[in-house]
């Protein structure tokens, strides 16, 4: 009987022999350096794209969302554990849940920002929330949009809101990683709550609020408790916090934010290192760290694209896309 391991051979194998062709740094400066958009979206189609070159910012985002949507479902079909793909979509529902409620509280329309990538169609997300027809969601999901738009009812702060839908995905986040019993799922999940709360501390430092407002920001799970967090009190002591973990380099950067610093060089060493713990999977033959990892990759190269493609078109000088844009697993 094979191992759960095992049950990735093959799927192992396929994203492998994928990953060559996914956009990568060297890719990108291809783009970058092309003389003009069109021929920047033409190089895409190497990567498998379609010729984006006649596309407005719109059509492309469309495009993007749709390659992301794709994919998801076909990864769902070939995965031992659906669980896996549903790691990558449970960030699409709480997305979803924060328009809604902020449109219904502002009276404006959610039409055109929510994705189709969770795993809640967006008009049943739409439905639930504003019938009232939450035994149609996953409970965790459900419970934390009835805390939510309570809080906004209560408080018409929806920065309120979205730290509740915040702190409810990074629990069920860390639960799916708990339930698949995966090592690197579990290390990928505390690495993102970190990543988290160190640019929740910074922004948060750098507004002059106090800890009490940033504990309310903070979400669990990571390496470092939202506590020890809040009670950084300073750069310096952020720096002490994250000193012996991936995010160290990200951590001195978000010390020299606070004081008056780049927040860009900051929040690209925080995406860095994540890619960075995502990149190990490279030396896993087989198992569900190459999927994981290729999703993720996935994601990134969507974001990268989306950077690349906009910036040109909009007129954005190359060196500028270029301090940017985060690393590539390809």
């Amino acid at each position: 009987m094979a191992t759960k391991k095992e049950a990735y051979l093959f799927l192992s194998a396929m994203l492998r022999a994928r990953e060559p062709g996914m956009l990568s740094r060297d890719k990108a400066e291809r783009m970058l350096d092309a003389p003009s958009f069109e021929e920047c979206a033409k190089l895409l189609t190497d990567c498998g794209y379609e010729d984006l070159s006649q596309k407005k910012a719109g059509e492309i985002e469309s495009v993007l969302a749709d390659r992301r949507a794709a994919i998801f479902k076909e990864l769902e079909t070939m995965v031992p554990e659906k669980a896996l793909v549903d790691f990558f979509r449970i960030k699409y529902d709480y997305h979803n849940a924060k328009v809604i409620l902020k449109a219904d509280a502002q009276g404006l329309s959610e039409s055109g920002l929510l994705s189709a990538s969770g795993r809640v169609k967006p008009d049943t997300l739409v439905n639930a929330l504003r019938e009232g027809a939450y035994q149609d969601l996953p409970k965790a999901l459900a419970a934390a949009a009835q805390e939510a738009a309570s809080i906004l009812a209560r408080t018409a702060n929806p920065q309120l809101a979205d730290f509740c839908l915040d702190k409810a995905y990074f629990a069920e986040f860390k639960a799916l990683a708990d339930e698949m019993d995966s090592d690197f799922l579990r290390g990928y999940a505390a690495v993102l709550a970190d990543s988290t709360n160190l640019r929740s501390a910074v922004r948060t430092m750098r507004m002059g609020k106090d800890s009490g407002y940033l504990l309310e920001a903070l979400v669990s799970g990571g390496s470092v408790s939202p506590q020890r967090v809040a009670e950084a009190g300073s750069g310096e002591g952020l720096t002490a916090l994250f000193q012996s973990s991936r995010l160290a380099n990200a951590a001195a950067l978000g010390a020299a934010a606070v004081e008056g610093g780049s927040l860009t060089a900051f929040e690209l060493a925080c995406d860095n290192a994540v890619n960075g713990y995502l990149g190990e999977a490279k030396l896993v033959g087989y198992g569900e760290e190459p999927a994981v990892a290729y999703l993720a990759a996935v994601e990134n190269e969507i974001t990268a694209v989306r950077m690349i493609l906009t910036g040109r078109l909009a007129g954005i000088a190359p060196n500028v896309i270029r301090e940017r844009l985060r690393d590539l697993y390809a």
